[in-house]
């Protein structure tokens, strides 16, 4: 059977200047978690991928990973930022709504 991947069409979204800060935490993030389930299967850091010895040359703090690491983490992580903004719902910097509480 042929699978044919059809992601939610996400084009017409374009993520504001603030949200950097916002992508880079969530890449961090899904990096962390990553790892979290290798380390949890028996998995450890080493030099070259061997599936067979778990091992994983990722396997490192997210700064520490290869820039095309971070930037595949990074398009993940706006991706769905892009997807939660067209299925219509809003991302706030918080203190931009802890203003606006304050001024009602």
């Amino acid at each position: 059977m042929a699978y044919t991947p059809a992601p939610m069409d996400t084009s017409h979204v374009v993520l504001p200047p603030a949200i950097d800060a916002l992508t880079e935490e969530l890449a961090k993030n899904a990096h962390e978690l990553w790892a979290a389930q290798r380390i949890a299967a028996g998995w450890s850091y080493g030099p070259k991928r061997d599936d067979s010895a778990k091992h994983h040359p990722c396997l490192v703090p997210y700064e520490e990973l290869p820039d095309a690491e971070r930037e595949y983490d990074r398009q993940n992580a706006m991706g769905t930022l892009k997807a939660i903004i067209a299925l219509g719902f809003e991302i706030r910097d918080p203190a931009d709504a802890m203003a606006e509480r304050d001024r009602h």
